[in-house]
């Protein structure tokens, strides 16, 4: 079977801290928060009144009008990361256009358009539901609609894997790619859960913070942590054979060299309390990038959750060894963007492909009362300058999915 290596060509961001990669990465390492109270509905009645929504985002800059009036909202933040991260890298028209694919995550799919259409059923009757209702709403619609549009006929298929789903479908791509399934891949996830209906499911299950204030409300690491703070967004990534990108002369960011995908199977929501997955995930990756270093820059899952940010350290410390693990440096830049579910995986997988390029690490905001059971280097409050030979992006989703993605700098 062969082995090929694996490079990012392209990047593409919708996020709740910059609509595109130089505005995202910009406001990340600044410390700058994309949490505010929640402007898309009345939120009377709810414990939870903040998350950290998109703004500004128009999706006609990069969809046909008709084109967005039949698709949900998360399938128009995947197609506008898409375009952004297929026009950087220049992919299309390089490649057959059977050995390019489309992997896109997501944790939900189309619930706005649920939502919307339940209503109608409710209140107009059967007769006025929309026919476009069942291809808005499924999950595999954001990665059939970048098939279709940019004519990638290779495999094109959604991971849904809870907040996990973005990591694993660009950790699956680079497998089609790396085995020879494919020359290139347009890999990444996107969600778009801020509504009614998601926030009263997550508050219910306890899993949202409750806090009013902005700055206070997800705390990865810290010990006032209490829940995360729900985001929508999307992030892409082209992938292509390395000679490939060499020989057509592309902008090559990374070299995705290490993948780790495991389960629990352990329980619905709750992660393993040994953090056995998780650590396994995370070993896995590192063995696969073949690079024995202490450089390592690790965006952690990291979600603000009292029981994950106390595993996750745990179980990065199995995965590297306590030694290893206490030289590393950790982020969470979920503190600044809330957790975007599906869409988590691939723009934070986006973040740890900057900060090895860039020599800069962004920070994990408002860390300032550290939990003693999290005694990593989370790069607490501001971003610091680090030459990481090593990045790996962690993913752990409910239904115990964990994933691990490595990328070290492409060079030869």
């Amino acid at each position: 079977m062969e082995n090929r290596r694996v490079v990012v060509t392209g990047l593409g961001a919708i996020t709740p801290v910059g609509n595109t990669v130089k505005e995202m990465w910009e406001s990340l390492v600044a410390g700058k928060c994309g949490i505010g109270p929640i402007t898309k509905f009345d939120t009377e009645g709810y414990k939870v009144h903040l998350a950290a929504e998109v703004r500004d985002f128009d999706p006609r800059q990069y969809m046909e009008k008709l084109d967005v009036l039949h698709s949900d909202y998360y399938t128009q933040l995947a197609v506008a990361a898409a375009a952004q991260a297929i026009e950087e890298s220049g992919i299309i028209g390089t490649v057959a256009p059977e050995r390019i694919g489309a992997y896109i995550g997501t944790g939900i799919g189309g619930i706005g358009t649920f939502m919307a259409e339940h209503q109608k059923l409710l209140e107009k009757g059967p007769k006025r539901v929309s026919p476009f209702f069942i291809p808005m709403m499924i999950a595999n619609m954001a990665s059939g609609t970048i098939a279709i549009r940019w004519g990638c006929k290779g495999p094109a298929l959604p991971m849904v894997t809870a907040c996990a789903s973005g990591s694993n479908a660009v950790g699956e791509a680079l497998r089609l790619i790396r085995h020879g399934y494919a020359d290139a891949m347009i890999a990444g996830g996107a969600e778009a859960t801020v509504n009614p209906l998601s926030l009263a499911g997550f508050t219910n299950m306890q899993a949202l913070s409750t806090s009013e204030d902005p700055l206070a409300a997800s705390l990865p690491f810290d010990q006032r942590r209490a829940g995360f703070v729900m985001g929508e967004g999307a992030g892409v990534l082209v992938l292509e054979e390395y000679q490939h990108a060499v020989d057509r002369g592309a902008p090559i960011y990374a070299e995705l060299c290490g993948y780790g995908s495991t389960c629990d199977a352990y329980h619905m929501t709750a992660p393993d309390p040994e953090g056995e997955g998780g650590a396994r995930a995370i070993a896995d990756a590192f063995r696969e990038a073949g690079l024995d270093t202490d450089a390592i820059y690790v965006n952690a899952h990291g979600t603000g959750t009292p029981m994950n940010d106390r595993i996750e350290t745990l179980a990065l410390k199995k995965a590297l060894g306590e030694e290893r693990a206490r030289k590393i440096a950790i982020s969470s830049t979920k503190s600044m963007t809330g957790h975007m579910l599906g869409a988590a995986g691939a723009v934070e997988a986006i973040v740890s492909v900057l900060a090895l390029k860039e020599g800069l690490l962004p920070p994990t905001i408002g860390l300032t009362e550290p939990d003693p059971d999290c005694d990593l280097d989370y790069v607490p409050l501001t971003a610091r300058k680090a030459r990481p030979e090593l990045a790996l992006s962690t993913s752990l989703g409910f239904g115990g999915h964990n994933a691990c993605l490595a990328f070290k700098k492409a060079e030869g």
